[in-house]
């Protein structure tokens, strides 16, 4: 399973933001407060200014973790570490109660993205042979360069990106994009380009694809003699 812990960063500084982050993380995982494919645990505070959640190891939970990742890095002030591997059933119905080795490699993860100070504050957590090392680490770079990428779109750029999502059910997205803008589809399509969006929608599926394989190669290494369960 994968396990997605957040630390709030300078919380003495700007204040508690974990209701603000918690109605962020509800809303993209609880729409409608029907949890999505792949939530298994809610996201909640754990202690302090800490939220975690639990999420499947198949493809929906590696789906929902890399769009949870884009939200809270998008939002800013927040270290996040993804944990993967196996956890201890029965499961409590509160992720600040469960356990593991999913839980505990979460930890070792946020935990290096809040000591890191890096750009883009976000690290994975997978088996530590091979070849669950490597894959974990190619899950973290990709996740990181799909941050760098957000972190250097402008206010036009989103505005975009966020029509075109609202956008999405229409027959012609972006011409009710250029409506809603009042704006040409031209200009439409300059703003998505100078975004990146086409690049970042067409890794995104590569980085769900590594942080599943991620997730299997943990909780094999984690179920098999001698492992950590």
């Amino acid at each position: 399973m994968i396990v997605v812990t957040a630390d709030q960063q300078s919380s003495t500084r700007r204040g508690d933001l974990v209701p603000q982050v918690l109605a962020l993380l509800d809303g993209l995982t609880r729409p409608g407060g029907e949890p999505r494919a792949g939530l298994v645990l809610p996201f909640e505070r754990t202690v302090g200014d800490e939220v975690q959640g639990l999420l499947s190891g198949d493809d929906a939970g590696a789906r929902l973790g890399v769009e949870v990742v884009a939200a809270l890095l998008r939002h800013g002030g927040w270290s996040v570490g993804l944990g993967t591997g196996d956890v201890r059933e029965p499961l409590p119905p509160h992720s600040r109660e469960a356990s593991g080795p999913a839980f505990v490699r979460a930890r070792t993860a946020v935990e290096d993205a809040r000591r890191r100070g890096s750009a883009v504050p976000v690290s994975v957590a997978g088996a530590d042979g091979e070849p669950g090392a490597t894959v974990a680490a190619d899950t973290q770079a990709l996740l990181r360069l799909l941050g760098a990428v957000a972190a250097r779109r402008s206010a036009a750029g989103w505005e975009a990106v966020d029509s075109l999502g609202d956008a999405a059910d229409r027959a012609a997205p972006q011409r009710a994009v250029a409506r809603a803008l009042g704006i040409s589809e031209q200009a439409v399509s300059q703003r998505l380009r100078t975004a990146l969006w086409p690049e970042e929608q067409a890794a995104r599926p590569l980085a769900q694809r590594l942080l599943r394989a991620c997730d299997a190669a943990a909780t094999a290494a984690d179920r098999a003699p001698g492992g950590q369960e």
